[in-house]
């Protein structure tokens, strides 16, 4: 019986020399594989109250929607700086080789409103730290955080329980 991970296909050297790409778009392209996916994210949340799914640009707006629309939530993006056309908050974040900013809207979500943060890879974690601080500076609360794959070695996941997280990812692989 095949797994999630069987899946994804692994690209060498993309974008840069000595990384292997975890490539997702096989996995979405995949019917079978692609609901697997979406339900291994959905399991360990069911039965929590959930009231919005916030999806990670840009592979996280495609597994947040297919979660939010499994759970009947509304859905909301973070995008990144420059791409949403009402007014924002932003979160500057530092990554492997710079700086980016996301934003999500001001109005996205409401005090108290508990949010399933979804993306597809954790690496370092800064995205997805910064996506949490956004979403607690709304005044809403993080129940959880689903990705695909983690990449354990870059410390995302540590990162991310040290801020009280809950973490939950379908595959893990050794090295980037």
């Amino acid at each position: 019986m095949k797994t999630v991970q069987d899946y994804i296909r692994t690209i060498p050297d993309f974008p840069h020399e000595g990384i292997m790409f975890r490539d997702v778009t096989t996995l979405f392209a995949d019917p079978r594989g692609f609901r697997m996916a979406i339900d291994q994210l959905l399991h360990p949340y069911a039965g929590q109250p959930i009231d919005r799914v916030v999806g990670l640009e840009a592979r996280g707006f495609i597994l947040g929607g297919a979660i939010a629309h499994q759970l009947s939530v509304g859905f909301v993006p973070i995008r990144k700086k420059g791409k949403l056309p009402a007014k924002t908050i932003e979160q500057a974040y530092t990554l492997e080789y710079g700086e980016a900013v996301v934003e999500i809207h001001d109005d996205a979500l409401q005090p108290g409103e508990r949010v399933l943060m979804v993306d597809d890879l954790l690496a370092t974690g800064g995205t997805a730290e910064a996506g949490i601080k956004l979403i607690e500076r709304l005044g809403a609360v993080v129940t959880g955080c689903a990705f695909i794959i983690d990449l354990p070695e870059l410390g995302g996941r540590a990162k991310l329980e040290e801020l009280g997280m809950d973490v939950h990812a379908l595959c893990a692989y050794d090295g980037h």
